[in-house]
């Protein structure tokens, strides 16, 4: 059985995380199977979003405990798995060029929960919950969540978040900014997919450029973001989309984008 699956329906691909048995923990096969169902979702000309979600009660409790202690206990340490592996996997999240949505099914917790962060969204069911308790277990955090959280909820929260571990409910996570939106549990899948769906039917170029402008440009000085702005425009102007939509909107027509 595949530790990770990755199917194509509709433009969108699903990269479904599938441990169920231990909570979706990540071990060093897994998240290399994650790395490479990432990478084929980037390359996959038929997936014009991306959907990650889990099976079983937990979207990922992070990192398998047990793997890791047998590491410890082999003085390997982390046995450099946050170089190796959940380094790769977010950067490789956070620069498809393609929207990808999060559907948290369940308790997603420091690793796993950073992977959701990565995300460009985040749907969750009324049953999911965030725990950042990386300081529990006496480490610092990893997997992107210093450089997401403060963006996704302001530095201050991020510290508190980081520092306590408290677990972070559904309704909470929507209220301070990590839920795109919540649903039903037994409509996530359903809610999710057609969310990716649309996403998928809209102008992914454009989403592209937008996705690089917030992704980098919240690193550059005013003057940068704005040439990189004019840059990325320039080529969104030169796509049959851009062309597609301003003659639609002409002739008061809904367009159809080809990703072109």
């Amino acid at each position: 059985m595949d530790l990770v699956s990755y199917t194509t329906v509709d433009g969108v691909a699903t990269i479904t995380l599938n441990r169920p048995d231990a909570m979706n923990s990540m071990t060093r096969a897994f998240k290399e199977e994650l790395l490479s169902a990432v990478e084929r979702a980037r390359d996959d000309s038929s997936a014009r979003a991306v959907l990650i979600t889990g099976r079983g009660k937990a979207f990922s409790a992070g990192q398998d405990l047990r793997e890791h202690a047998e590491s410890l206990a082999a003085g390997s340490g982390l046995d450099d798995t946050v170089r190796s592996h959940y380094n790769p996997i977010v950067l490789g999240i956070a620069r498809i060029p393609k929207p990808v949505v999060a559907a948290v099914n369940g308790v997603a917790a420091g690793a796993g929960a950073a992977l959701a962060f990565a995300c460009d969204f985040r749907i969750l069911s009324e049953k999911a919950s965030f725990s950042l308790a990386f300081a529990n277990i006496g480490l610092g955090s990893d997997s992107g969540a210093s450089w997401t959280l403060p963006r996704l909820v302001g530095h201050a929260r991020a510290t508190e978040l980081l520092m306590l571990g408290e677990p972070v409910r559904a309704q909470r996570a929507a209220e301070i900014g990590l839920a795109t939106r919540v649903v039903a549990h037994d409509e996530l899948a359903e809610s999710a997919h057609a969310f990716a769906h649309h996403l998928a039917s809209g102008p992914t170029i454009a989403y592209a450029a937008i996705k690089g402008e917030l992704t980098y440009g919240a690193n550059m000085e005013l003057d940068q973001a704005l040439a990189m702005e004019a840059d990325l425009q320039d080529q969104c102007v030169a796509t049959s989309d851009h062309h597609e939509a301003t003659t639609a909107f002409l002739n008061k027509e809904k367009p159809t984008f080809q990703g072109r």
